[in-house]
């Protein structure tokens, strides 16, 4: 089972789509900051979710990510696609909540990470992340230093944190 979570109108090929409201191509409304969310333990082979997870509070998102990895096979990779804190599309849609997606966002899924330096969250998930991301177009000609140097000092260089979650 492929799950692409918060869909809406754009739902992945072969996926089966996930929205709290019933648009074209939703296959499941359900509502995602409700768990559990209606999926067996460990039955997931794969999800999507693009320009969901910045619709979260703090405390829904947690929510999220624990269900995800509650529902995902071991060793599965769930793609996530959000806005980045420094991009002004993280902050123009007035459905986003705060806080805004950063790369310090996915250090509290890992487990060993968490156990150090946060154990007072409500997180019970571990992944492994891997992130990516997409560039302002003027930047695609640029090396990569300045890209990460854009990045740690311009705003509107990084627009989309791209991550992959891998179930530990």
């Amino acid at each position: 089972m492929k799950l692409d979570f918060g869909c809406g109108k754009n739902k992945q090929k072969d996926f089966i789509g996930v929205d709290i409201e019933k648009f074209d191509g939703v296959d499941i409304v359900h509502d995602l900051t409700m768990a559990p969310y209606p999926f067996e333990d460990e039955s997931v082979e794969q999800v999507h979710s693009s320009h969901f997870v910045e619709h979260l509070t703090g405390d829904e998102r947690v929510t999220f990510f624990n269900e995800l990895f509650r529902i995902m096979k071991r060793g599965t990779q769930a793609t996530i696609i959000a806005p980045h804190w420094s991009h002004d599309c993280a902050y123009g849609d007035p459905t986003h909540k705060f806080p805004p997606i950063s790369g310090w966002t996915f250090l509290y899924l890992n487990k060993a990470w968490r156990d150090v330096n946060a154990p007072h969250t409500k997180y019970n998930c571990d992944f492994d992340y891997n992130i990516a991301g997409s560039w302002e177009e003027w930047l695609n000609i640029k090396n990569q230093e300045f890209k990460f140097f854009s990045m740690q000092h311009y705003i509107n260089s990084y627009r989309d944190m791209i991550v992959t979650l891998i179930k530990r």
